[in-house]
Order: structure tokens, then sequence, then C-alpha cells
């Protein structure tokens, strides 16, 4: 198992680690090219299935005894190009007591130390809404749990990145609460930036997710805690220096990837710290004496390049990747394995393409992309050198400088991606340069209206003897770009920035070998006590490029509980805590709150799905009605009968309809139906016309009746709402099929 941990590049660490700061302010990183996964031939594997099933059981005594050899799977080896040790990954499935339970954990390096873990369990129904254990029981859980791994007890809780988020719009009832834990691991009290452990504990005290970050290699030195320069000569030596950039900036919003865009102000990228033994600038390069000179904003050619070809068919990319992929040796066999056609996540319509080096012991494959309309690579990393290594015919060439390998860059992207280049500036900064693998890696950022756009790039890998290592282009598109007119000036700007401004001591790994790797101690500029590094220059409030929500909390005297929970996973909408949850509600809120809590939901997205799949139901609710998505999934889902002419959703809901819908929503209506087969031991019967529907939903405990009467006229409050709205969201877990979603 060939084990060659290297270093991390300071922005990719930044971005993979969630610490905003001056390091973040790369405008050319921020939007890291995707990690390529290589595949190592099984004739390669030094591991068996039982090694892994053996190691996994030792981290988790008796948890999956229900599991025979069988029943686990076991793929091939795989690395990644930064990280070359080895990987082995197990998965397993079975049904028990009539529900899917699946497994999926990774093992690396030569103690198959369990780096990722993700465990489905059959049953949660104890996890859900309201939970079984508090979040502080689920951290002790988690912490306890952490003591296991080798070091363990060199890691804290760290609070600012233990906070769940879900990517999507809103948080199911039907599934379990989980609490999200994140751990740092410290020496001499100061925190290893990229030595990191998350845990997932279920709200019944189930651990079913972990990912620990890869461990340095064995040999680790650090910087003297003892020596270090005093905080405040770093913080005016950085604010004497300090400047500001006018950016776009990317948003990411979940679901469905949606992402904005925003006119803010960030640091410039000319550094990400400062060296707190020397006091050096820390940058992408490493440490130096003098603070680099921000660069001016230069597009690669100043005018559009015709696209490399108008439009290609499967075979013709596979002639291309066949022609790029060539590899001069008779002991190496190329195989393309699949032409893919498939829509990347920015929309484009691209061919990926699965290849196979082959030789006598064994073989390294992935996958590279090629745009259908123009035949430009726009995913590539070069794995031929791997191929060479394990044969033993790698060439010691010369180095090239950075620059010859800047103008290689600039040549292959002419080659291989002319259509993007106008569209991309020259570097800001300087390469990172990768002694270990022999790389300079460049980022060219996306300029609009002359300015850069953080979180857009093509980034490319040029090794040292001058060939094309890696290239990886974004590019999204958005039809309107926030204009700069009546913005934040920029001195008002920079003078924000100083007066947020603040340090974090972390120990940063700078640079390693195969042998060995050094962490420096380093002071990181830190801004509004959080970490965030832009604010909005329109309304000058810090922003994130993941955008972040305050939710009021409402007090209720029976269903505080019940209001917030649904608040907090953006199931119910209010605009302050002064939110009167007695109100009564509407048949259109009570539709959108029950949909959201059952279903993954996104007004946009569902929109433009309806639309597709089939005409509006309702006739007075069309596309343009606010609530035509919430009343086309509703209908879908059974809740409502789509026979109606018209649908009435400014009208308030009253306990019967809102029964009629529970019903409905448990699949129970034919049985509802027959109204002759109930009866009704309750007061007010007479005022029922449903009776079936109310005598399940009684029965069912989702409505139930008070002083033996059930006030079928009666309107439903906000309140009442969302306690029945989580009962009806158990019933319907209880019925779900094979573990999955009941809708």
């Amino acid at each position: 198992m060939k084990i060659n941990k290297i270093g991390f590049s300071i922005t990719a660490a930044v971005m993979s680690f969630g610490m905003m700061s001056a390091a973040s302010a790369d405008t050319n990183s921020v939007e890291q090219p995707k990690q390529i996964e290589i595949k190592v031939a099984s004739t390669e594997n030094t591991v068996t299935k039982n090694d892994l099933i053996k190691k996994l059981n030792e981290v988790f005594p008796n948890k999956f005894n229900f599991l025979s050899a069988s029943d686990f799977q076991m793929s091939r080896g795989h690395y990644y190009p930064e990280d070359k040790t080895v990987r082995y990954d197990l998965n397993f499935s079975k049904k028990v007591q009539g529900k899917d339970v699946y497994g999926y954990i990774t093992f690396v390096g030569e103690d198959l130390e369990i780096e990722n873990f993700d465990y489905q369990p059959a049953n949660v129904a104890d996890a859900l809404f309201p939970a079984k254990i508090s979040k502080e029981e689920a951290q002790k859980i988690a912490e306890d749990f952490i003591k296991k791994f080798p070091n363990g007890e060199q890691y804290q809780f760290d609070k600012n990145n233990s906070d769940s988020y879900s990517y999507y719009s809103n948080n199911l009832l039907t599934e379990p609460i989980r609490y999200s834990f994140s751990f740092i691991r410290t020496k001499n009290q100061v925190e290893i930036f990229d030595q990191r452990i998350h845990v997932t504990v279920l709200g019944n005290g189930e651990i079913v997710q972990f990912y620990s970050y890869p461990m340095a290699s064995k040999s680790v030195g650090f910087d003297d805690v003892q020596k270090v320069k005093n905080k405040d000569e770093i913080l005016e030596k950085i604010k004497e220096n300090l400047q500001v950039q006018l950016q776009y900036q990317i948003n990411y919003e979940y679901p469905y990837d949606k992402r904005t865009v925003e006119l803010v102000y960030s640091p410039s990228g000319q550094f990400t710290g400062v060296h707190a033994l020397t006091g050096q600038w820390q940058t992408e390069s490493g440490f130096t004496q003098d603070l680099p000179k921000a660069k001016e904003i230069e597009t690669i050619v100043p005018k559009p390049l015709a696209p490399r070809q108008e439009g290609i068919t499967p075979d013709e990319a596979k002639n291309i990747a066949e022609k790029l992929l060539k590899v001069d040796s008779d002991e190496i066999t190329l195989t393309i394995d699949s032409v893919e056609e498939q829509t990347d996540y920015n929309g484009r319509e691209v061919y990926s393409i699965s290849y196979m080096y082959n030789y006598k012991n064994g073989g390294h494959g992935t996958v590279l992309q090629i745009d259908k309309n123009t035949g430009e690579l726009i995913d590539y990393y070069d794995i031929k050198n791997d191929v060479l290594g394990e044969l033993g015919k790698t060439d010691n060439k010369n180095k090239i400088t950075s620059d010859q390998a800047l103008t290689k860059a600039i040549n292959y992207l002419k080659e291989y991606a002319p259509s993007y280049l106008h569209e991309y500036a020259l570097p800001i900064n300087e390469p990172y340069a990768d002694e270990v693998s022999g790389i300079y890696n460049f980022s060219f950022p996306r300029v609009v209206n002359g300015i850069i756009v953080s979180g857009d790039g093509i980034h490319i890998g040029i090794k040292f003897d001058g060939s094309l290592n890696s290239l990886s282009i974004s590019h999204l598109e958005f039809e309107n770009w926030p204009s700069t007119s009546n913005i934040i000036s920029e001195e008002e700007a920079l003078q924000r920035f100083k007066d947020g401004l603040g340090l974090k001591l972390q120990y940063i790994m700078q640079g390693s070998n195969d042998e060995e790797s050094h962490y420096s101690l380093v002071y990181t500029p830190i801004f509004n006590d959080k970490g965030t590094n832009s604010f909005d220059a329109t309304n000058g409030e810090w922003t994130s490029m993941f955008n972040e929500k305050d939710y009021p909390v409402i007090s209720h005297p029976t269903a505080e509980q019940e209001l917030n929970y649904l608040i907090q996973n953006n199931i119910l909408e209010v605009k302050d805590s002064s939110f009167n949850a007695d109100a009564t509600i509407t048949k259109g809120e009570a539709l959108k709150t029950i949909v959201k809590s059952l279903t993954y939901f996104y007004d946009e997205y569902n929109i433009r799905y309806e639309e597709q799949v089939h005409p509006q139901t309702f006739e007075n609710i069309g596309p343009d009605h606010p609530y035509y998505s919430v009343v086309e999934q509703a209908v879908s889902m059974g809740i409502l009968n789509p026979n109606n002419q018209d649908l009435n959703t400014s009208a308030l809901v009253t306990r019967e309809e809102l029964a009629v819908w529970y019903v409905r929503a448990l699949g129970l209506e034919q049985a509802a139906s027959h109204n002759d087969i109930y009866k009704l031991d309750i007061k007010d019967a007479k005022e029922v016309t449903y009776t079936g529907y109310v005598a399940l939903a009684d029965a069912l405990e989702l409505l139930p009746t008070e002083n033996d009467l059930f006030k079928p006229k009666e309107n439903v409050t906000y309140a009442e709402l969302a306690v029945s709205t989580i009962r009806l969201a158990h019933k319907v877990y209880e019925n779900r099929v094979n573990g999955y979603r009941y809708y």
C-alpha cells in the first residue's frame, strides 16, 4: 500500500474546513476543482473484505451482528491526486423487519482507520421529534466516541462548526432528528487547522455518521508556542497593510443547488495570515518577508475565441479523449469503459468519459468530461504519471519556472478550452507549487463587468516538466448581475474591515514530504467575530457564501415546542416572535405546512416541475398563483381531491377538513369513504359530514376528541396544526415502505 501524504494548499484547506478568514479572500480559489478519485486495480489490493469487517466490528462492537460476511461488498482500492494514501470502501444493504438497512464505510491507510461512516438503521421512530435524547446528551455520546480514535483525547468540541444544515429548503417531520458535532484537534491548547472529526448522532442516541479528515504523516513537527510574537503587534501590522476588493460573490442556497450572486467587499488575497514566530506574511506560495503586491485584473485574451468544435458526437468525444490520454508504453493499455451524456452541476451538457490504464499487475482509472456543444475539456486529471510510477518509468526532467508554467497553462487553455478564456483573468496570486507531487497549481478567476467573481474560476495544474496535469472549469450562469450603483465606498468598506478585525492562532501545515510534515503557528485574520470575510456592498451587512438564517422564537402555553421546531426547520414561516399562534389558519397556509412537513419542497422548482408533468388541477389556481405549487403537490400526494372546480386557499380550514386531508395523506381514503360502517360516539356527531374520516382521525389520535366533542366546524389555529401535523408525521413514518420516505 503506497502512502505519500502531501501538504494542503492553504486556500483549499480554508474552504475544506469552513474557516472563513483572509485566506478565503483569495478570489481565485473559492470554487475548488472537485475531488478526483483514482481507482486501483483489484490485482493490487492487499486488503481483504474480512480485514475491513474485522476493523468495523472493533470500532462498533456488537452493532452489526445481524450481518454476515456475504451481506458486505468491498470496492477496489482508490486514492486522490492530493493524497496518495490508498482507501477501501465497504458497504452493505439488507432488509431487516421488512425495512432496508444500509451502510457505507471508508477505511484508510495501513492501519485501516475508519475515515468515513454512513449508516441508515431500520427503525428510527424514537429519533423523530420529539427526540428521545437532548442535544446535550447527544454531544456526550459523540465525545465518548471520539475517545476511541487515535489521539482522541486531543480533540475538543468546536461549537462554531457543529450546527447541522439541510441541503433542502425544509427538513421533514418524517425524518429523524440529527445532532451534528465537530471536534478539532489541538496541540499546546492551539487548534490544528486541518485535523477535524465530524460526528452525527440521531435523536435516539445512535451514531450514524462521522468523518475524520486525513491525518498528517507520522513524523510531525510543531512550532514552539512559547515563542509567538505579541498579538497586538501582528494586529497592527495587518491593519496597516489590509486592502479590500469589490467582488461578485456566489452564494449557495439549498435546496437543489440554488445559487444567487451579490456584490460584496472582501479582503484582497495578498496574504492568508502572518507567521506567529517570524512575522512573515503567509501566502499560497509559503512565507515571505515582503508583502506581495496586488495585481491588476487582466483577462487571458481580449476578445472571444471560437470554440474548439461546434457540437460533437459521442464517438468524437471518445477520439478527443484517446488522443489526450495516449501513453507511450507497450506495457500499458488504455481502455475507454464508457462515454455517457450527462448534465453537470452547472447545467452544461457534457460527455463523461470513464477510462482505465491497465498493465500486467494492476491498473488505474478515473473520469474526464468534455463539453458536448464545444468539444472543450472542462474536467480532467492526468493519471499517466501514477501508472508510470508503478512501473518505475517516471522521468526526472528539469523543473521549469513558475512563469514558464504560466505560459504553458495559457497555451493549454487556448488549445483545450478557447471559448471560455475572454471571461477569465490571469491569476491574481502566485501559484501554489506542490513540491511533493511536482505541480504548479494556477487559478484563473472569472471576471464580469470588470469585477472578479468569487466562487467561479478555471483551475489548471502544470507539472514541473511542463505537461498538463489537470484542468477544471466552473462557469456559472446568471441572468442579472448586481449593479455597482449606490454601493458603499471602498474607503468605508476598508474601515469596516479594520474595525472588525481579529486574530486566531492556529497550527497550519506549510509543506510536507513523504517522511515528515511541519505545522507552523499562524495568526489568521478573522472578521466580525465569526470568521465572516465579506459584507454586502449594498446594505453593509456581513454576509457569507452559505446563507445563514436566524429564526424567531415563539412562546405558547401548549404548542411552544412544536411551533418552534416547525419554524426552525423551514416548515412554518413567521416574521418575528410576536406571531400569534392562536390565530386561525387559511387552507393555503395549512396545505403548505402539511406538504413541507412530509416532502422536500421548493416553490420555484415545483412550479417548473408541475408545468411540465401535467396541466393545472384547479381552474382558479394557475402557475402565477402563490399557492400553485403547494396545491399541485398536495394533489399528487392525494391530500386534495382533483375533481373540484375551484379551491379557495384564503378560506379558513376547519377541523373536519383537516381530518379529511390527514386521512388522505395516510392513503386511507378508500377505507374512510364507507361512512356506513363507522359510528361516532360523540356529542356533536350530527355536525359531522365525513363520518369515516373523522372516525379515523380520532382513532389514530391525529385530531382526538375532547369531552366527547370533535368540533368539526371549528376553525383550526396555527398551534393546533403544529401539534397535529407532528402526530401525522409519526403515522406516516410508521406506514412508510422499506425505510424510504412515504412520499
